[in-house]
């Protein structure tokens, strides 16, 4: 086997190494994101129990805190989808790379032949990643859902 024939055998891993860190990026960012709007909230919510400790709330203020109690939880959920995207992203990262490593430990020591264990790992990555996009796809799902939660309040 050729340097050329090596390289291009180790090439399909590496493809959806690039490709899984370009999703790992999304969803990091999408986690920060949620994150935040957690901390926002959360903070509104503790103000205007503070001042309903002190002052009766306006209509709009309890509508308000009805609204947050509302998304608060589905935020939690969604940052879970997040968290568990992001965790299957990054184990199909380590399959694609154990499958690099099978496939050039099995092409430097061919009498070990580990070839089937190189495409079974990359097929766990495949798997891998098609259980995170599943994860973004209901991540998704709760984002909108809590978006009409926020424009049904502002009715």
């Amino acid at each position: 086997m050729t340097v050329v024939e090596i390289i291009q055998s180790m090439l399909a891993p590496g493809i959806m190494i690039s490709a899984c860190g370009l999703l790992l990026l999304g969803m990091n960012n999408k986690y920060s994101l949620v994150i935040n709007r957690i901390r926002v909230l959360d903070d509104e919510k503790r103000r205007l129990m503070v001042k309903m400790r002190d002052q009766q709330l306006s209509e709009i203020e309890n509508k308000r805190l009805q609204n947050i109690g509302l998304q608060l939880p589905k935020l939690a959920y969604r940052i879970k989808m997040v968290r568990n995207a992001v965790v299957f992203y990054s184990l199909a990262v380590g399959f694609f790379i154990i499958s690099c490593l099978f496939i050039g430990f099995n092409i430097i020591n061919p009498q070990f032949n580990i070839s089937q264990l190189a495409i079974f790992t990359f097929l766990l990555g495949m798997l891998s990643v098609l259980t995170g996009i599943g994860y973004a796809c209901r991540e998704v799902i709760k984002g909108y859902q809590i978006v009409m939660i926020e424009m049904e309040a502002e009715k």
